[in-house]
């Protein structure tokens, strides 16, 4: 085992160093000519001015976080012999290790693997420097931290829940496969008094902690996502939409956007619908099933979503790593195509995000097969999902239905942090 950890440890250093090395020389037009790190010293660095001043950047059309993104924006601060963007770095850094160490901690228990640890540390240099500058990182860590901790700190697993869902939404459907009974309760009552908390402690300290629902309402059709596949190829059959720069994304106007936009609305709703449907049928709970309902719900909101960021990736890797830890895990096959989406989106940005811009065929048919592989990857995930919460036929035994009352898990099922 202490040569695992050793490989892991020099394999993460190194790994890391490279994308360091990549950040480094990212003005290179190849690595897209600086244009992913800007978005640290410039927009990242403005906002921290803003928030320095005790407000949230209102006004910014940009903005569209919950109000736990403004701590994190001004964590920085907490490194002041470096520059804004050094200290971030740094953070991320320290974030993306925090993962790691915890992923390599659960896969020691009986029943658990080191796969998860290996899949985090190689599969997050897939998307080259980008996780470095971006605070997605951060975001992931605590959805990870929460899905460690809920089966045996069910308290623990609903705070950091909630501070992530108060930082950037998607953490809260972590807690979508928490077992039946007082594991779900206990969490769940954790994450609502923490989140309410929190929101209240941040309306007391800054201006305007609510101002990102007006801008997030307000999006488009962003050029990468599912929907923006479909108007990058209408393009090639005369539709005469355009791209520009928008809410800080390069977003489709023209005609029907706003139709495509309200389709990928209804089919989260859609989507939410039938994770709902799960669990109110699910009756078969293994250790790994909270782990898998997680990747499965967020892949499902990620595919129907009006943006499909690069970084998404990452919470999308964070996740199916936390599923490799657990030897009972239905999601295999899955992670495999997460990790192929993941190097195409390399490939899309920023090595070739130009072609995607472009709306050349070269650009579409890199599109058409990174979110080809990530609907594969959503309706493979739920179904394998659906097929392993069923009862197995004679077996009433451990794992059925928890036990009520108590935080405990149902009988035989070990604890996973």
């Amino acid at each position: 085992m202490r040569r695992r950890f050793l490989a892991l440890a020099a394999a993460w250093l190194t790994t890391r160093a490279l994308m360091l090395v990549l950040l480094a020389f990212s003005g290179l037009p190849l690595l897209g000519g600086g244009a992913a790190a800007r978005e640290v010293w410039h927009l990242y660095h403005h906002w921290y001015g803003v928030l320095a001043d005790g407000a949230f950047p209102a006004q910014d059309p940009r903005w569209q976080y919950p109000p736990g993104a403004g701590p994190v924006l001004l964590s920085p601060a907490l490194l002041p012999w470096l520059t804004y963007f050094q200290a971030f770095v740094v953070l991320t850094l320290l974030a993306d290790a925090a993962v790691t160490a915890a992923l390599a901690r659960a896969g020691t228990r009986p029943g658990h693997s080191l796969r998860g640890a290996a899949l985090w540390t190689g599969g997050l240099p897939l998307l080259l420097h980008v996780p470095l500058v971006r605070y997605d990182v951060q975001v992931t860590a605590l959805a990870v931290f929460s899905l460690l901790a809920t089966s045996r700190r069910p308290r623990a697993g609903g705070v950091f829940a909630a501070l992530g869902a108060l930082v950037k939404v998607w953490p809260a459907l972590v807690l979508l496969g928490t077992p039946r009974g007082g594991v779900t309760r206990s969490a769940w009552t954790w994450a609502a008094a923490t989140g309410a908390l929190t929101v209240l402690l941040l309306s007391a300290v800054f201006a305007d902690p609510l101002s990102f629902l007006r801008q997030q309402g307000r999006r488009g059709v962003q050029i990468e996502s599912l929907g923006g596949t479909v108007l990058s190829f209408a393009t090639h059959a005369g539709w005469p939409g355009t791209v520009g720069y928008r809410y800080g994304a390069l977003e489709f106007t023209g005609p029907h956007v706003r139709t495509v936009a309200d389709v990928s609305l209804v089919l989260t709703v859609v989507a939410f619908g039938l994770l709902a449907l799960w669990r109110l049928r699910a009756r078969h709970w293994t250790p790994a099933t909270p782990y898998d309902a997680a990747l499965s719900a967020v892949l499902l909101f990620t595919v129907t979503s009006r943006v499909i960021s690069p970084q998404y990736m990452i919470w999308l890797l964070g996740l199916a790593a936390v599923c490799l830890t657990s030897r009972h895990t239905a999601q295999r096959p899955v992670v495999v195509l997460v990790v192929a989406a993941t190097a195409v989106s390399a490939v899309v940005y920023p090595l070739l995000y130009h072609e995607v811009q472009d709306r050349t065929w070269t650009g579409c048919a890199l599109m058409l097969l990174r979110n080809g592989l990530l609907v594969a990857a959503a309706v493979l995930s739920f179904s394998r999902l659906w097929r392993a919460s069923r009862p197995r036929p004679g077996n009433t035994a451990a794992g059925s239905e928890p036990e009520p009352g108590g935080d405990r898990l149902p009988q035989g099922v070990p604890s996973t942090s």
